[in-house]
């Protein structure tokens, strides 16, 4: 991008080309960091699973973090039903998922039942978008996957947001899509074991690394046709991941 004139100075300054250039920056923000992939699918007739698989990166330059503490983890839970993940600048992802779970639990104080995960993404999207036209603040550099049962949604700076069957973000997203769409079919069915390890494949392929379990971090949400319990974001332990890369590994040989 040119610098030669003060475009890029104001959020809500259009180009002589038509460009935010504010916007721009914060795309290129979030995708500098980690990378995620999520997939969702029904299977039995019925029962419905979603999966976020994320890097796990640890800060650089200190070995003396926790590896399991929550507080360097970009999966989260944002309420009952619902899982996210944010890849971007860390603080704005923290910023992010206060107001997620806010507005989830809003939503359910105002009208008495959990909030869908479409409506938060359409919510998130439609505050995101408000930050591109004002200068009271800056788009927040974060890229948000929301997963609910059988439900993925990807929300950007910008405030775009579309449901998918299956997607990805962060550095290496473009690569993760294409890998996505040619082990993923639309009528495809896959059970929860399935989805995870597509996942995990996904970015074991596109990053061009073996992980070691715990460089990853795996989010999972069943809801089975026989259950009338809202169903909960599921983080894996290190132990279920290992039996997930053990079995990929089996079945490569």
């Amino acid at each position: 991008m040119s610098r030669d004139s003060n475009y890029d100075h104001h959020i809500s300054i259009f180009s002589p080309q038509g460009r935010l250039y504010q916007i721009e920056y914060a795309f290129k923000a979030a995708t500098a960091n980690t990378t995620a992939a999520a997939i969702s699918s029904t299977y039995d007739n019925g029962s419905k699973c979603a999966c976020i698989v994320s890097q796990k990166k640890l800060p650089d330059g200190n070995r003396l973090i926790v590896e399991d503490s929550r507080t360097v983890s970009n999966l989260h839970v944002v309420a009952n039903g619902i899982g996210c993940i944010l890849t971007g600048r860390t603080p704005d992802c923290k910023a992010l998922l206060q107001r997620l779970r806010f507005e989830a639990a809003d939503f359910t104080f105002k009208y008495g039942y959990a909030c869908p995960v479409s409506v938060l993404a359409r919510r998130v999207a439609d505050l995101a978008q408000v930050y591109t036209q004002s200068a009271s603040m800056r788009p927040l550099a974060v890229q948000t996957i929301l997963i609910g049962p059988g439900e993925v949604f990807k929300v950007d700076c910008a405030g775009h947001y579309l449901p998918f069957k299956a997607t990805a973000s962060g550095a290496k997203e473009q690569e993760a899509v294409n890998f996505l769409e040619k082990k993923i079919n639309s009528d495809q069915e896959m059970n929860p074991d399935a989805v995870v390890r597509t996942a995990i494949m996904c970015l074991g392929s596109v990053l061009g690394t073996d992980f070691k379990p715990n460089e990853l971090e795996v989010g999972i949400i069943v809801s089975t046709k026989i259950s009338e319990q809202t169903p909960r974001l599921r983080l894996l332990s290190v132990a279920d991941i290992e039996d997930h890369l053990n079995a990929i590994a089996d079945a490569a040989d």
